[in-house]
């Protein structure tokens, strides 16, 4: 494999062939251009809703792919994939509606929320092990014992030509797209996009993306050692080894491949529904935390950004968005050291009102406290217009002799 060029791994041939196969049973997600998100990073962005298939996921498209060449035996004898994501529902999904039965192998630390949305769409989830690697493990071993199919995430040609077929879409809909910014775990989408985009047009500019926290991709290719593990928001892409074969094909493919931290992860998740009112999961908006994160890298280039999921939690997408809120100025907890006499929180509030800056919680700390008996803490939880209307509150507080304290996020 290693000798072969990107052409002869998958072809542009591979993915037409692989639309033609899929198009009556996916949807043709709209790309439209943003310009509000255009005036904000300086480039001409367009933006790709993959994160409204049906599984809320680009990942439907490969495993129809693969699911449509399976011979007849092995479409009765059914499927089996080790997946705690966006893969085990499209899967569930296109196999329950050919009649081919799907398991699916999770670790038994899979939020149950997605084990319930992978049963809903009729797979069949099995629970092994503690962590991934475990559960791929089992999968390749009831393979064999059962005589299924396996279907991999990313490292299967037939699974990358269905991904790519988003890129057909894309330069399509907007032919003056001339730089592609792809998410990047396994590869699966990128070598699939990569091979259609420069099948098409070979001059086109194709970026990668990582999380920092996972670059596994990035260090493979630039021969660097470097640690793939913490908690990412964009957990649709930590994986901590990238397919051999999506490697081989983004190797001979990719212009470069760029890092993104996690506030700038939690931004795009947050800008991308204030102004696209759309829901993406932290490895939809990778695409747009690059740009937002490299501007002189993508400034005046019409750019093409893949929304490739839209599956967050709900809790979670709610502290995305408060976080945000504390990181542009609109929210804040403010600490506060007082003297433990009457009317001494009344004479605080009173500053509040004077600003006009709204209280959300008060969190009072007598015993837990560094100070003497007599003095004591208070957290005050906070929304302003903005970080000016939040600053003058502050700065009449510390002229009013109060010691302020601004708590401030990671």
């Amino acid at each position: 494999m290693a000798d072969q060029s990107p052409s002869e791994l998958l072809s542009l041939a591979d993915v037409r062939a692989a639309h033609d196969r899929i198009r009556d049973a996916i949807i043709e997600t709209p790309t439209l251009h943003s310009q509000t998100l255009s005036n904000l990073t300086g480039a001409n962005i367009f933006l790709k809703f993959e994160n409204l298939q049906f599984t809320a996921a680009y990942k439907e498209r490969g495993a129809l792919n693969a699911l449509l060449q399976l011979p007849e035996e092995a479409r009765k004898r059914g499927v089996i994939a080790a997946s705690a994501g966006n893969h085990a529902q499209g899967l569930s999904y296109h196999g329950t509606r050919l009649s081919v039965p799907v398991t699916i192998v999770m670790p038994k630390t899979t939020p149950t929320v997605k084990v319930m949305q992978t049963e809903a769409v009729g797979g069949k989830v099995v629970l092994e092990g503690e962590k991934f690697d475990d559960a791929y493990q089992h999968a390749r071993l009831l393979e064999k014992e059962l005589g299924l199919t396996f279907v991999h995430p990313f490292d299967d040609p037939k699974v990358a030509a269905g991904q790519g077929t988003v890129a057909l879409e894309m330069l399509e809909a907007a032919p003056e797209i001339d730089t592609l910014v792809v998410p990047i775990g396994g590869g699966g989408l990128l070598s699939g996009m990569g091979t259609a985009a420069r099948g098409l047009r070979p001059d086109i500019e194709l970026i990668g993306v990582q999380a920092e926290l996972y670059p596994s991709m990035y260090a493979l290719l630039n021969g660097l050692q470097l640690p793939c593990e913490g908690d990412t928001l964009a957990e649709g892409i930590a994986v901590k080894e990238p397919g051999a074969f999506t490697s081989q094909v983004i190797k001979g493919l990719v212009d470069d491949i760029v890092l993104v931290s996690e506030p700038q992860l939690e931004t795009s998740v947050s800008l991308l529904l204030q102004i696209e009112k759309t829901v993406v999961e932290g490895a939809g908006a990778a695409g747009l935390a690059a740009v937002l994160a490299y501007p002189e890298k993508f400034r005046g280039k019409n750019v093409g950004v893949v929304l490739c999921g839209g599956n967050i939690d709900t809790r979670l997408l709610a502290n995305v968005l408060l976080r945000d809120l504390a990181r542009s100025g609109r929210l804040a907890r403010l600490r506060i050291t007082l003297q433990d006499r009457p009317g001494a929180l009344y004479k605080v509030m009173r500053l509040f009102n004077e600003h006009n800056v709204n209280i959300i919680e008060i969190y009072h700390q007598r015993i837990f406290t560094t100070l003497p008996a007599k003095g004591l803490i208070t957290d005050i939880e906070c929304e302003a217009r903005d970080a000016e209307q939040l600053q003058g509150l502050v700065d009449g507080l510390k002229v009013a002799g109060y010691k302020v304290e601004r708590v401030e996020l990671n």
